[in-house]
């Protein structure tokens, strides 16, 4: 018997590859972004796609029966080191609309995923208590793992953090769990050889921005760690994984190796995912592949 998904803040599906992979059937996706949508329904035609606001479709999601398991990484900008910070801010409130479908559709398990600030800073607390208060009152054990991308296999340092329920007839899922999944990850320069210079025939996407040396270059003994080139695009070290991919690349800000950009399908297999269509302007599939594509395979 094939177990069922519903996948919420589904982006443009990553983590919806990693739970298909896994035995699942997606039968059901809620994502607000358009473009991300677009991607998605490309790459998972057979799931249904419910584009909009959460909040206005409750309702609809809900009305879905025998869902074995609730997957998906509600915004994290309110929760990022690299945004505000601010628990008020409203897209931090949709981790409790992910746990009021939880509680409504009742499944025997759920993943949320978010970034590590989540599960480790003082300031959230109020929010980690939360989320345990209302799934352990909906019958759930759960547990929260911060894990790191690159601890399984991929090449990329991206720790995250991942709230896991599952139904009291069930053991709980601890840290143990994930140690059989460790694997040393690949260095950058394996994880893209194949695809060959940017132009050419198996990587046919180039940028268009300039790289020149900054006027006032940042040097630090580490040539990974310092600024030379204008932009804040990232030097990566080839025979090394990659620091954590923004959401902010594109253009200057875009990594580089070797004085050559990364650019949209060279970015995906950094992040441990196989290539996928992505629809729509540059701008938007970076949009998509950071903050949206969420990986652990």
């Amino acid at each position: 018997m094939t177990l069922k998904a519903l996948s919420l803040f589904a982006g443009a599906g990553g983590m919806d590859v990693g739970v298909t992979n896994a035995g699942f059937n997606v039968i059901l996706a809620s994502e607000i972004d358009p473009h991300a949508c677009n991607t998605y329904r490309e790459n998972h035609p057979n799931t249904i796609m419910i584009e909009g606001d959460i909040n206005n479709n409750i309702n609809e999601i809900t009305q879905l029966k025998g869902i074995d398991i609730v997957i998906g990484g509600p915004p994290c900008q309110g929760f990022s080191v690299a945004g505000k910070m601010d628990a008020s801010d409203p897209r931090s409130k949709l981790v409790f609309s992910y746990c009021e479908v939880v509680e409504k559709i009742n499944p025997k398990a759920f993943i949320m995923e978010n970034v590590k600030a989540l599960g480790s800073l003082t300031k959230f607390e109020n929010v980690r208590q939360e989320i345990f208060k209302r799934m352990e009152a909906a019958g759930y054990q759960v547990t929260m793992n911060i894990l790191n991308a690159k601890d399984f296999g991929v090449p990329q340092s991206r720790e995250r953090v991942f709230f896991i329920g599952v139904k009291k007839d069930f053991k709980p899922i601890t840290s143990k769990n994930f140690e059989q999944f460790k694997k040393e990850a690949i260095t950058l320069r394996k994880a893209i050889a194949h695809l060959g210079r940017a132009g050419s025939k198996n990587n046919p996407n180039i940028t268009n921005a300039k790289i020149t040396l900054a006027k006032k270059p940042i040097l630090r003994k580490s040539p990974y760690a310092g600024m030379l080139f204008n932009g804040q695009g990232r030097p990566l070290n080839p025979d090394a994984w990659s620091s954590t991919l923004p959401a902010s690349m594109g253009g200057n800000r875009t990594p580089i190796i070797d004085e050559n950009q990364l650019y949209d399908n060279q970015t995906s297999w950094v992040e441990g995912y196989h290539r996928k269509i992505m629809i729509g302007q540059a701008t938007n599939e970076y949009k998509e592949a950071p903050s949206r594509l969420r990986r652990l395979t």
